[in-house]
């Protein structure tokens, strides 16, 4: 399900959201994505494709579809359980604002 959701991503991209270039790197068990994102649009790579990312977020498959597809919404004791980990936690609520999800 976590790879549709990125096959998918770009198809809900709300434009204008982004308000500068930003790189995510996705590692959720054995799946791996980069996408970049701009204020017109986005782009998802397999892998790791960029030295330093914006923001790293490292988690599992499981919790990612939590998030993404029940609007679950990690709260501190999940990122001190390490149920999620980032480098930058306000980053991932962008992320969440530029494809329409509530942050």
């Amino acid at each position: 399900m976590a790879q549709d959701i990125f096959e998918c991503l770009c198809d809900s991209f709300v434009s204008g959201v982004a308000e500068r270039e930003l790189s995510y790197y996705f590692s959720l068990d054995g799946l791996k994505k980069t996408v970049k994102l701009s204020a017109d649009g986005c782009t998802v790579e397999d892998g790791r494709t960029v030295e330093n990312a914006d923001c790293v977020c490292k988690s599992s498959v499981e919790f990612f579809e939590k998030i993404w597809l029940e609007d679950y919404r990690p709260g501190m004791g999940d990122f001190l359980s390490g149920k999620i980990k980032s480098n930058d936690p306000n980053l991932l609520q962008t992320f969440l604002k530029c494809f329409g999800k509530p942050a």
